[in-house]
């Protein structure tokens, strides 16, 4: 008997009870990110509408056994602060287990299924040893400190290492015109986010190149596909070895199809 009260009491503590009651409101909302985002205070379906776009992208994976990493916890230095939108992908992805890194120490606010790692977006080393530890994932979300060198750093280190057919995203896109992240809204052909990637963009062509003897990049080989959206990029990962039906040799010949 004093056994099994050992394992009830704890559930009849304030903080637990609180989780159990968030816990049951999820119950028929668990595919629904707009829903769940509000459930737990995550601030990426109302002041950013990012969760449509997720839903989209994601579906496919929610019944899934993935690992989800996502950079930046929330809630600045305060140890007991942020996480909501690590609670909220542990409730749309009941099979998935979700990690995070962020440079203040979050471990106080990690529970079942959600793993926190300490450390700096832009630390190689510290990054790498964080896939060794959970594995290489599914799906990569860059919340983290926005600005526009370390957005374009982590990518570099972190995209060669996400899955086959796996999703990397970068939010808050926004400061590739705020000068206080690096960012410019003066000469829009400046070294942003936006421009980063926009120029990775014209490499889901590069069969179309007519340079002679162009050797691809990793990403022009390896990203399938962009999509831009307001203040959000999702970049798509697999063999992008489409070949070209319309140039030969630096030739323009007609394509088969319209013989």
């Amino acid at each position: 008997m004093k056994k099994l009260l050992k394992k009830i009491f704890p559930f009849f503590k304030k903080k637990n009870l609180r989780k159990f009651k968030i816990f049951l409101s999820t119950i028929g909302h668990r595919n629904n990110l707009n829903k769940l985002a509000q459930i737990y205070g995550c601030d990426k379906w109302d002041t950013h509408l990012y969760t449509l776009h997720y839903m989209e992208h994601f579906k496919k994976n929610r019944l899934k056994k993935i690992n989800l990493l996502e950079i930046g916890v929330g809630g600045y230095e305060y140890p007991d602060c942020g996480g909501e939108s690590l609670r909220m992908w542990k409730s749309y992805f009941p099979f998935g287990k979700i990690f995070s890194i962020d440079i203040y120490d979050k471990s106080p606010i990690q529970e079942n299924r959600i793993k926190i790692f300490q450390g700096n977006q832009i630390d190689k080393e510290f990054l790498h040893n964080v896939i060794e530890t959970i594995g290489r994932p599914n799906i990569i979300i860059d919340d983290g400190s926005h600005i526009n060198e370390h957005v374009i750093e982590t990518f570099k280190i972190l995209f060669p290492v996400l899955k086959e057919n796996g999703i990397y995203v970068i939010e808050d896109t926004q400061t590739s015109y705020w000068p206080s992240f690096g960012g410019n809204s003066e000469n829009l052909n400046a070294n942003t986010i936006m421009n980063f990637f926009k120029k990775i963009s014209d490499g889901l062509n590069h069969k179309e190149y007519l340079i002679s003897n162009y050797n691809p990049s990793y990403f022009d080989l390896n990203i399938v596909s962009v999509h831009f959206y307001h203040n959000l990029i999702f970049i798509y990962k697999g063999n992008n070895n489409e070949a070209s039906n319309c140039v030969t040799d630096g030739m323009f010949i007609k394509n088969k199809i319209l013989k």
